[in-house]
């Protein structure tokens, strides 16, 4: 089964978790970019696990296996695709999983979607595993985009009840990284979630978090009016990242309690071009941007799969039941998430830019 992304520039994935292999089609890229694949696969690195007491243990190479669309490290124009080798499956682990689902994952919707015939180890298709090719389509995005530069940036807002600094809004320019092993602004900051996600791992729990995205140097006129607006079109792609429950931009949900003479974004002009003075809108007006930068960000719920004993039910013998269940997860997946929602921002953009009418 294969599911596909975007209109002009194009992602299909397919492929599952214990599957032999993760496959990617990239169509509409433009001809003769140049494409560092050093820089890819560091990116493909940060949202692997495998190297902390809070992510899984399961440790894969995530090195690309390039089949077609690039030469001398120069797009051809034809699709780019690449296959992800899984070699470190153990699907002995989900048995018990193929008819007790684990409370609020997709194992009851899957079983009863697909007729309990889908192959729901290491979670299908379902698992974030998936968002590797996601990644290696979104590092190629970020480097076109940067070479008009178009730069994106995401980074741990919260984790539990432990916040970060926010972006600056206004300025097209991100703070200094902080030097930390967690994507954060502040250092400590990114101590204090740390000591959640390991203390939270110690006691076979999990936890969310939020992510914060940034886009610098995008021009206005991007996007469109009603249904392919900027907002709608990358809700679509954030929203098919696992885990993601809600999204917002500039000021968000906190517009419920602000009068417009308090939200409203004045315009100015600075270094002879129109521009605003605050970006509550988050860059964003009518769909389409307005040449600020784009600041959104995205609701990282607890991954499902916990060591604690949980309520649920036997799917074949119709009664309830308590589920333990083993293998090798996440206690907070929020740390991988921050690369794939760059990733996701990139595909979303250059699909966008792609357009007809884009700019």
């Amino acid at each position: 089964m294969s599911f596909t992304l975007g209109e002009n520039v194009k992602i299909t994935v397919a492929g599952a978790s214990h599957s032999q292999k993760i496959e990617i089609k990239i169509e509409g890229l433009p001809e003769g970019a140049k494409i560092d694949p050093d820089e890819v696969n560091a990116f493909l690195q940060r949202r692997r696990g495998g190297g902390a007491s809070y992510t899984t243990a399961r440790k894969e190479k995530d090195e690309p296996v390039i089949t077609g669309g690039i030469s001398q490290n120069i797009l051809t124009g034809e699709p780019l695709s690449a296959y992800f080798v899984n070699e470190n499956a153990k699907s002995t682990d989900y048995a018990k999983m193929r008819t007790i689902p684990r409370p609020s994952h997709a194992d009851y919707t899957a079983y009863v979607k697909y007729n309990g015939k889908l192959d729901m180890s290491g979670g299908g298709f379902f698992s974030g595993r998936m968002t590797l090719p996601v990644c290696f389509a979104g590092a190629v995005c970020m480097q076109i985009l940067k070479s008009r530069g178009i730069d994106i940036r995401a980074h741990i807002l919260s984790v539990a009840d432990a916040f970060d600094e926010a972006f600056d809004p206004v300025t097209q320019e991100f703070p200094e990284p902080a030097g930390h092993v967690l994507p954060v602004i502040s250092k400590d900051a990114g101590d204090k979630m740390l000591s959640i996600m390991e203390k939270t791992a110690a006691d076979g729990d999990s936890v969310g978090g939020c992510i914060e995205c940034k886009v610098i140097n995008l021009p206005a006129g991007i996007g469109d009016p009603i249904y392919d607006s900027v907002e709608s079109v990358m809700s679509h792609a954030m929203f098919s990242i696992p885990a993601v429950k809600g999204i917002e931009f500039g000021e968000g949900f906190k517009v419920c309690s602000d009068r417009g003479s308090v939200s409203n974004d004045a315009f100015c002009i600075k270094d002879g071009k129109v521009s605003c003075v605050t970006n509550n809108s988050g860059g964003i007006q009518g769909g389409i941007t307005n040449g600020m930068p784009v600041i959104f960000r995205v609701a990282v719920k607890p991954t499902p799969s916990i060591y604690k004993p949980q309520q649920s039910v036997d799917l074949e013998k119709m009664e309830e039941c308590t589920l333990v269940i083993e293998g090798r997860h996440d206690a907070c997946i929020v740390p991988r998430v921050v690369p794939v929602v760059e990733a996701m921002c990139a595909l979303t953009l250059m699909d966008l830019m792609s357009m007809p009418d884009g700019i």
